[in-house]
This record gives structure tokens, C-alpha cells and sequence, in this order.
């Protein structure tokens, strides 16, 4: 037990939720300048990648003329690549050029328009990793064809890993960081006792824990049906979108949680395999090496199905 560590939690606001951390800290640690650090961190993903605010750097990336080279944060720049690159390992299954779909359902905060939403449906749509040209040296973008981006799928999880570098920088060995569900772990409690993590029941109305996962210098972070969504007829469609229907993914998969290193690579491999549904999700998983979990709907059910050791469950239905 790390008996010169006192348990303290941190908490703000932050793109409409909330960020946390709990943290085993020396007596010695200034708490404020702590808070304060974390907090600028997250605000830095805010104004850099928000898709809501039109003074972000994504946004002003989205707003260039097609051709025009536009300077970009280092940060930024590390999202985009590292968005780019999960795209190309899921075959586009994660897609960061999906911004016109979001709009066009609704999910940015505008009225869904019917005509806009059939024009989309089944439309080819171009490779973003063509469509977007980096220039990492030279910290800049630009667009070959029309492109809106959105990073709604990996920068929550960035957010938790800047927050973890907070942490590495003020020398704790011991903290859990959150932000909207996406977790990052290092060390132990102060107790000695691992972190543990609620997987959530994927419910649309309530907020209720299904199992607690033991964290341990790792990250987890979960993509699901059941918070963001709208009704069509009978159905609730999810948030998520898949380039290739032009709007939202298949009804299926209630939730897929993934464990990996950072939680950057969390958040957008959940999304990946949330798009790809189970079976090929499924085998994506085992490909990339990841800890997951795959909640399926069968009828008023849950079937959970695990791949990698930490889900060694095969499938239980709840």
C-alpha cells in the first residue's frame, strides 16, 4: 500500500461533459496548478479539433478553399495522421471525412434535411487519406476535393492522453483520467488495489454498470447506439456513421469496448470496429491485437462477445 500517496479527485467542464482524474498525489503536489494544467489541456483539444466551434483549427481547415495550404497545431496535425492511418488499417471503417454526414443527420446541432440525407445514402465517396494532403514537416493541410472533417471518434480519446501527460508531468505514478466515458489508466491506486472501470449496460435510458474491468497502464473506451442517436420509424439510428451506407451504421451492435495503450487509439479502433459490425469487427480485433468487447441486440437481449485475453468470455447473453 502507497501509504505517502493521498487519493484526490480533480474535475471540470469540457465540451459539453465533463473531464475527471483521480490521482494518488505526494502531499507535496500543488492541486491547483494540477487542475488548472489538466484543464487547459482538454480546452486545448476543444479549441483545436471541436467540430461546434467555428473558430477551431479543424473548422478553419474545413472552411479553406480547396488547394490552399492552411498551418495547423502539432497536436492537431498528430490527430489527423493518427486518423488517417486507423482508417487505412480498417479499410475505412474509420473515416475522419465524415462531417457532411454527421451534419446531415443531425447529430451537429442542425435540423436533418430529408433531401440532403437521400443524396447522401449509398453515394461513392472519395479515399479522405487522397482527398486530405498532410505535410507533417511543415505543420500543414490542405484539401484536394470537398471534405468535412470530424474527429468526433478519436479526439475525446486524445483529450484523456494529453490529460495523462499532465500527470506524467507532475511526477504521479498513480491516476486514473476520464473524460465522457474514455479512460486512461497509470499504476495502481493508492491502496495497491488496480483501477477498476465500469463497463456500462448499453442502455438508452439509464446509466447502469454491466461488469468492472481492472485497469492497469492502459487505456479503454467505448462506441455505442445507446446515448447519441434519432429516431427513424421504428428504429434508433446510432450516431456513428459507415462512408459506405452514407449514413448511419447498420442496427446491431449496441456497444464495442476496446482496451489498448493510449486512449486515442481506443476510442478510434471502437469506432472501427462499430462500424465494421461483429463478425468482420470481430476479426479486425484479433488482427490489430486488441482487447475487446462486442455487445450485440437480439431481440429484448444483450449478447456479449470477447476477443483477447482480457474478454476471454466467448459469448454470454444477459
Amino acid at each position: 500500500m502507497s501509504t505517502d500517496l493521498h487519493a484526490q479527485t480533480l474535475t471540470g467542464p469540457t465540451m459539453g461533459t465533463s473531464w475527471s482524474a483521480e490521482i494518488g498525489a505526494p502531499a507535496s503536489t500543488n492541486l491547483a496548478a494540477l487542475e488548472k494544467a489538466l484543464a487547459d489541456a482538454v480546452a486545448l483539444v476543444d479549441n483545436q479539433m471541436s467540430s461546434w466551434k467555428p473558430e477551431s483549427d479543424l473548422m478553419r481547415l474545413n472552411a479553406a478553399p480547396l488547394g490552399e495550404w492552411v498551418n495547423i497545431p502539432p497536436e492537431l496535425m498528430q490527430v489527423l495522421a493518427r486518423g488517417l492511418e486507423i482508417g487505412r488499417l480498417s479499410g475505412g471503417a474509420f473515416d475522419i471525412g465524415l462531417g457532411d454526414l454527421v451534419t446531415a443527420w443531425g447529430f451537429a446541432g442542425k435540423t436533418p434535411s430529408e433531401a440532403d440525407i437521400r443524396a447522401k445514402l449509398g453515394q461513392p465517396r472519395p479515399d479522405t487519406a487522397k482527398v486530405l494532403e498532410l505535410d507533417k514537416a511543415s505543420l500543414r493541410a490542405r484539401k484536394h476535393a470537398p471534405l468535412a472533417l470530424d474527429l468526433s471518434g478519436i479526439a475525446k480519446g486524445y483529450g484523456v492522453d494529453r490529460m495523462m501527460q499532465v500527470c506524467d508531468v507532475f511526477g504521479l505514478g498513480s491516476a486514473l483520467v476520464a473524460l465522457d466515458g474514455e479512460v486512461r489508466s497509470k499504476g495502481v491506486q493508492p491502496n495497491g488495489k488496480p483501477w477498476a472501470v465500469a463497463i456500462e449496460k448499453p442502455d438508452y435510458t439509464a446509466h447502469t454498470p454491466l461488469s468492472m474491468l481492472e485497469l492497469q497502464d492502459a487505456a479503454v473506451a467505448t462506441s455505442g447506439d445507446y446515448r447519441h442517436w434519432v429516431q427513424v420509424g421504428q428504429a434508433r439510428l446510432s450516431h456513428t456513421m459507415d462512408r459506405q451506407k452514407g449514413g448511419p451504421v447498420q442496427p446491431g451492435i449496441a456497444s464495442v469496448t476496446v482496451v489498448a495503450a493510449d486512449c486515442m487509439t481506443a476510442d478510434a479502433m471502437a469506432t472501427a470496429i462499430l462500424v465494421q459490425g461483429l463478425e468482420k469487427g470481430a476479426a479486425f480485433a484479433r488482427d490489430q491485437r486488441l482487447d475487446c468487447l462486442i455487445m450485440e441486440r437480439k431481440g429484448e437481449g444483450i449478447v456479449q462477445h470477447g476477443v483477447g485475453a482480457l474478454f476471454t468470455l466467448g459469448e454470454q447473453a444477459e
